[in-house]
């Protein structure tokens, strides 16, 4: 029933998104359940070993309301090239509207080459919970309590 839902949402919401360059390529689902949109590169780039850069898409979106843009890493270009976006995920706030780039970052041996045309991250859209913010003296007690960082075992 909540997928349901949520697929009906999904449907019923748009992306607005304009093209800054010619040769910019409109994301798009590649098969119907991906959650992820793939951006394309419209620029060649080396990234050397060990280096990060700013990727350019040519794009500039419109989010839905109460959303925001997930920019993901491709797991083929992480498993074969050790090539991901540096700050995953990366955000895109709803009211942001310039040209989207991704940075990527190359943990491999090698120079890696972005070509234009080649999809080089993900984005997926997401709703966003705003809260308000409550300053307090305590918080309540739980199980875990304070433990972090390998407090649960191996």
């Amino acid at each position: 029933m909540i997928l349901e839902q949520s697929q009906d949402i999904g449907k019923k919401m748009k992306l607005k998104i304009i093209k800054l360059k010619k040769q910019a390529i409109t994301p798009k689902y590649e098969h119907e359940n991906d959650s992820g949109l793939d951006l394309i590169s419209i620029e060649d780039v080396e990234i050397k070993s060990g280096q990060s850069q700013l990727i350019k898409t040519g794009i500039s979106i419109e989010l839905p309301r109460n959303t925001e843009a997930q920019i993901r890493p491709r797991s083929g270009l992480a498993l074969k090239h050790q090539i991901t976006v540096l700050n995953t995920p990366g955000t895109i706030d709803e009211g942001y509207r310039g040209e989207i780039g991704v940075i990527l970052i190359n943990h491999g041996k090698t120079s890696f080459q972005i070509t234009k045309g080649m999809r080089i991250a993900q984005m997926v859209i997401a709703p966003v919970i705003r809260v308000k913010i409550e300053e307090v003296d305590s918080l309540s007690d739980t199980i875990r309590g304070k433990g972090g960082f390998g407090s649960t075992g191996v």
